[in-house]
């Protein structure tokens, strides 16, 4: 496998592309005072929210709240992995991604041989299987399984089904031992044994985004367990971050209104062969984050459609949990139970497409079914009761972003357990009141906070960092909401030295402070060009004042309360000389 891609590469790539002309190849944008503007491709609306800044190489939408670099632009844009939005930003400069070898020394690897070997040999694989389904002896008893499944030939050549021999060597004497082994493929005893790794199982290839296979899921023709078998993790694999029969309906439809959410890979293919070509299911495993993050790249509606029984609500419990992260404006998520005893195919079939259409369209939003079953036993008509619920559900919300549905969803919960006033939203509360989203309101806050001015001119301009070491500003003596962050960010400053605001983003990707950031560097902070430093400069004196002040205050309240050490005292005569 290929090494990392080395930092400083990246850093370089966001320097060299100008994020104007890469979001202008994609999304026209019109100029408009510093910044350029169009409507945004990650929500619909009427009217341009969505802004691209050249000084500061961001973007960000006051509609939706996206925002990032050029990565995040390419990531979002094009639904790609880090990695893959790296190469094709570096594709769009013209020039080759190195990767990281032994000793640190980084050589260009353009083709990435070994994965590319890998995919070949999963893509020869699945025709094998293919074919065996089609034409071999053995292959007419899985054929016998989807006739009586109802699953017609279109659709079996469609998501490429197929069978896997009974037999301990059906690929192993076919194919690289090597390649099939890194694959996944194959199974090693202890005894050192090597077999294949799917024997008599009907065959379903997984696949990416790219439409390349990278995995199997297979079942069983009778009721054997274990009924169905995953491909391993592999280097091109991972189940908690794929999703059975995504590529097959990107191809149908690349931005469907709603995507459906099932629980197995023959309820996607029974789905598909009614004319419900919107459905994927997650590969043996809870639905993730990541999954979730993926499926909102392509439509603002999931639905998860899960069995009545306790099993399927509690995997639907899990999915509302795993969904709450990424729930921001705009975005829906329902939830629908099917009657005990029934899978998708079995209520198409009893009830027709048009009643399970409507079931779909009737579906439950994630806020009602997550307050029905918050505190599930806990009695609401009761003190104790509501407290109960309150402890569970408020450690969950916190889990969503900011915005008017977190905000909305706070507002419930406090109706619900009809304690006004005890729920902190914390920074995450945004503008509800008049419903702005738009550069005035976010220029409104920052007014409010001579810190968050502070850093966000900071993030904006990295260079400006310079400027506390010019004032002696001592950051120990700093005390204020935000100095953890204002720290954080001077650190990476020192540590990476980034020329703009799009290389310090990149340097906290993945932080606990990231979304912080990103904020902060989306601000609209009404400082003229080349103000900057003034801005700054005027800004942090004043903060170090307020520090000071505040400093006084408290010495002198406590002075007169309890008395002072020799060490505070002389710190109170030092501000009281200050204040002469």
């Amino acid at each position: 496998m290929s090494g990392r891609i080395p930092r400083q590469f990246i850093d370089d790539l966001l320097v060299r592309v100008d994020i104007v002309d890469l979001i202008d190849s994609r999304v026209p944008l019109k100029k408009s005072g510093a910044n350029y503007v169009a409507r945004c491709p990650f929500h619909t609306e009427k009217t341009p929210s969505f802004s691209v800044n050249r000084t500061r190489q961001i973007y960000h939408c006051f509609g939706c709240g996206a925002s990032g670099n050029a990565i995040g632009f390419l990531m979002e844009f094009n639904h790609l992995g880090f990695v893959e939005a790296v190469e094709d930003l570096a594709n769009f400069a013209g020039v080759d991604v190195p990767r990281e070898v032994g000793g640190g020394f980084s050589v260009p690897v353009s083709d990435k041989q070994g994965l590319v070997r890998l995919y070949d040999v999963l893509a020869d694989v699945a025709r094998f299987y293919a074919e065996q389904l089609r034409s071999s002896p053995e292959g007419r008893r899985a054929q016998e399984y989807l006739n009586k499944r109802g699953v017609g030939g279109e659709i079996a050549e469609e998501f490429m089904l197929g069978y896997a021999p009974d037999r301990w060597d059906g690929v192993l004497t076919r194919f690289s031992r090597a390649e099939l082994s890194e694959a996944g493929l194959l199974v090693a005893r202890d005894d050192g044994k090597i077999y294949d790794r799917f024997r008599g199982r009907l065959m379903f290839p997984i696949r990416d985004k790219r439409k390349r296979v990278i995995g199997f899921g297979a079942r069983v023709l009778d009721d054997s367990l274990p009924k169905y078998l995953n491909s391993p993790e592999t280097p091109v694999f991972s189940k908690g971050k794929e999703l059975y029969g995504l590529c097959e309906l990107l191809q149908r439809n690349s931005k469907p209104a709603r995507i459906l959410v099932v629980e197995g890979y023959m309820d996607v293919i029974a789905l598909a062969q009614f004319g419900i070509a919107y459905a994927v299911a997650a590969l043996g495993t809870a639905t993730s984050k990541s999954q979730i993050d993926l499926l909102f790249r392509f439509t603002s509606e999931l639905v998860f459609c899960f069995d009545g029984d306790n099993a399927g609500r509690q995997a639907a419990w899990k999915a509302v949990d795993a969904s709450l992260p990424c729930l921001r404006d705009g975005r829906q998520i329902k939830i629908m139970l099917l009657p005990q005893g029934q899978d998708p195919d079995s209520l198409l079939r009893s009830d027709g497409v048009e009643s399970f259409l409507e079931r779909i369209g009737s579906a439950q939003v994630l806020s009602d079914y997550f307050f029905a079953n918050i505190g599930s036993g806990a009695d609401r008509a009761t003190v104790e009761g509501r407290a109960q619920v309150l402890a569970a559900a408020k450690p969950a919300l916190d889990k969503v972003p900011s915005g008017f549905f977190r905000e909305m969803m706070f507002a419930r919960l406090q109706a619900l357990v009809a304690v006004p006033g005890v729920i902190d939203l914390g920074e995450k509360r945004s503008t509800l009141k008049g419903g702005r989203g738009d550069a005035s309101a976010v220029k409104d806050s920052v007014r409010l906070s001579l810190p968050r001015k502070v850093i966000a001119l900071l993030v904006q301009h990295p260079g400006l960092a310079i400027l506390l070491e010019r004032q002696g500003v001592e950051l120990e003596a700093l005390d204020f909401s935000g100095i953890a962050v204002l720290k954080d960010v001077l650190r990476v400053i020192a540590l990476e030295k980034p020329e703009n605001s799009a290389i310090l983003l990149e340097a906290f990707r993945g932080s606990a402070q990231e979304k912080t950031v990103k904020a902060l560097a989306a601000l609209e902070l009404g400082v003229p060009a080349g103000g900057e430093e003034a801005e700054f400069s005027g800004a942090l004196q004043q903060l170090c004042r307020q520090t000071r002040e505040q400093m006084l205050n408290r010495l002198i309240d406590k002075e007169g309360r309890e008395g002072l050490a020799p060490d505070e005292r002389e710190l109170l005569r030092e501000l009281l000389k200050e204040k002469l």
